[in-house]
Order: structure tokens, then C-alpha cells, then sequence
């Protein structure tokens, strides 16, 4: 599955994907985020959701993208 939108900075990426799931009031989308820093392991490009104190505010950074992106498509307006 293709994610909706990818936001990166450095080598810390959060994917958002897309659900529909079946609920008491029919079908709705559902939207889930995966964190995850790439690193090279010799000539391996390799992904791992573990991060080190230094990563930290980077993937607070890339994860308040994503939140704001979630927000924007979830978000109900009313007149």
C-alpha cells in the first residue's frame, strides 16, 4: 500500500496511510502514521523505529507534519 503523503527531514520519515474501516455508522477513513530513520548498514539501506536522543526533535519535527496534515484532512467544518 502507497502511503497518502510522506514527510522527511534528514533521515526521519513519518508515511501516512489511509484506511477504510467498517464501523456502527458504515464505512470511514481512518488515517494512521509510521515513524521510521533510515540508516546504511555497509551498502544496505535499512529502516529501524528506534531513535537515539539526538534524533528525538527531529521526529518530533517530522511527527507535527504529520499531525498538522491529519488535522487538515480530518478535520469537520460546519456553516
Amino acid at each position: 500500500m502507497k502511503p497518502e503523503r510522506v514527510f522527511r527531514i534528514g533521515a526521519i520519515s513519518a508515511s501516512v496511510f489511509v484506511n477504510e474501516v467498517d464501523g456502527e455508522g458504515g464505512k470511514r477513513t481512518v488515517r494512521n502514521v509510521n515513524l521510521q530513520r533510515r540508516y546504511k548498514d555497509g551498502e544496505e539501506w535499512k529502516s529501524s523505529s528506534s531513535f537515539s536522543l539526538p534524533d528525538l526533535p527531529t521526529a518530533i519535527a517530522v511527527l507535527n507534519l504529520a499531525f498538522e496534515h491529519l488535522v487538515g484532512q480530518e478535520a469537520v467544518i460546519e456553516s
